[in-house]
Parts: C-alpha cells; structure tokens; sequence
C-alpha cells in the first residue's frame, strides 16, 4: 500500500510540474550576439485606420500652416474621426477606398503607404503653399488584442505605431504560469483575407518570423498548458480518462490481493 500511494503521489507531481524548457524564454540567446537584423518592418497603412497629422515648419510662423491643420472639434475638417471628448484620438479616417480627405489638398491616397511614405508625399504637396513643410503621421487607431494565459489580457494600444511580440508580452504583464509559451497564435486580416500564425516565445527563431512585427488589429492567443486545463476539470482531454482509468484498476487490483 505504502508503494502504491508512493508511485500515485510520484506520477501526481510529474504531471503537475513544469519543466525549464517550457518556461524560459530564447534558448540559445547567446548565438544571436553580432548577427544582423534582417527585417526592417514598417506598418502599412489599411482602410479603417485613424491617422494624427501634424503639419509644422521651420521656415514660417504657425499661422501660414494653421490651413493645413486639422481642427480639434469632432465634425469639422471633412474625413477627421474621433470626438471631442478625447482629442488624442482625433484624426483622419482612411476610407474603403484608400483616401483621406486633407485640407487645402482634397482627397489623397495613402491605402498601401507607410508612415514614412505618406509623410514624403504630404510634404510634397504642402511644399508648393508652405516653405519647408515638416510633417509627422501616426497610425492612432494601432491596436493588438491579447487573450489567453496572459496576466493582463485585453485590447492594447500602440502608441508609436510599432510593436514586436516580446513588448507585447512585456504590455500585458507577461504570460502566466500556466500558459504555452512555445506557441502563442496570431491571428491576421491583410486586405480582407485572414492567416494564421505560429510563435514560440522560448526560441530565438521567433526573431526572424514575420510575426514579430505584429500589425494592426492582430489578435493574439496564448494557449493554456496541459496542467491548467487539467486543472480545470478531470474530464477534459482522452489523457485524464486514461489516468482515471488507470488508477480505478489498479485500485480494484490491490483491494483484491489485500
């Protein structure tokens, strides 16, 4: 009897604990040391998207650009989104077809451009009305929503339009104890057609994944470990019938040679 509860309370621990493998991060970290970063990521701009642009220059006073600014009250500025309860998020709203409605400008295309692109192409346009046009564009709408074995799931925003998926993971409070950490699911719409993705978090290979870089609106699922959905109910995999099973027999066994 005494061997039995051994072995029984032995096989409980063993199914129980993790090992170090499954919760370190970046094994092999130290072969990455003088190796170049091969992706160089900047987010696309997509329909739907907010953008903040701020319009400025170094040659003229703010007067000369004020027609090039945006105005601060919600439903003024043709094509701005956001209200004036939260002037941060103001801005203009891509259309379906890839235009924002700009002042002084008309309709301009930026469906496809990234920040930087949209920039260069502003000042260009600006630079024939104002001397030396300065112009900043954010992606204000920039968002990733985490769920799953995360301390803190929820929807995150980004404020510098950039995000990889370790400072995601740093955002939302690390992943818990109980959550897989060698593959974390990424979920992606790119111009109406979704994919899906696979990173594990305890490999440095995840540097070179195109998920890295997370873009706009991906959702990002952390599965939980074996031990919690054990945990959370006997029944729930083929494995906690087996092991009931099991231990139902070799009960039945030992009563009978008792």
């Amino acid at each position: 009897m005494k061997k039995f509860l051994f072995l029984l309370f032995a096989s409980f621990l063993f199914n129980s604990c993790a090992t170090k493998d499954e919760i370190v991060y970046f094994h092999g970290a130290k072969q990455l040391a003088g190796t170049e970063n091969l992706l160089d990521y900047e987010p696309v701009i997509e329909p739907n998207d907010v953008l903040r642009i701020n319009v400025s220059s170094s040659s003229v006073t703010d007067e000369i650009v004020k027609p090039f600014q945006m105005p601060s009250q919600s439903g003024q500025g043709g094509g701005g989104a956001g209200g004036g309860q939260n002037l941060s998020l103001t801005g203009y709203l891509v259309g379906p077809d890839g235009f924002i409605n700009f002042p002084v400008l008309g309709k301009v295309k930026v469906k496809g451009l990234s920040r930087g692109e949209v920039q260069v192409a502003l000042e260009r346009e600006i630079q024939e009305y104002v001397t030396d046009p300065i112009v900043d564009v954010r992606i204000v709408n920039f968002s990733v929503t985490v769920l799953g074995e995360v301390n803190s799931p929820g929807r995150v925003q980004i404020t510098d339009g950039r995000v990889t998926m370790p400072e995601l993971i740093a955002m939302v409070g690390d992943i818990s104890y109980d959550g897989k950490r060698e593959n974390i699911m990424i979920i992606r719409e790119e111009n109406g057609v979704k994919s899906v993705g696979q990173i594990d978090m305890t490999e440095t290979d995840l540097f070179s994944s195109p998920y890295y870089y997370l873009k706009q609106n991906d959702i990002v699922y952390v599965e939980p470990s074996y031990r919690a959905v054990k945990s959370a109910g006997f029944f729930t995999s083929y494995q906690g019938i087996i092991s009931l099973g099991t231990t139902i027999i070799s009960l039945y066994l030992l009563i009978n040679s008792l």
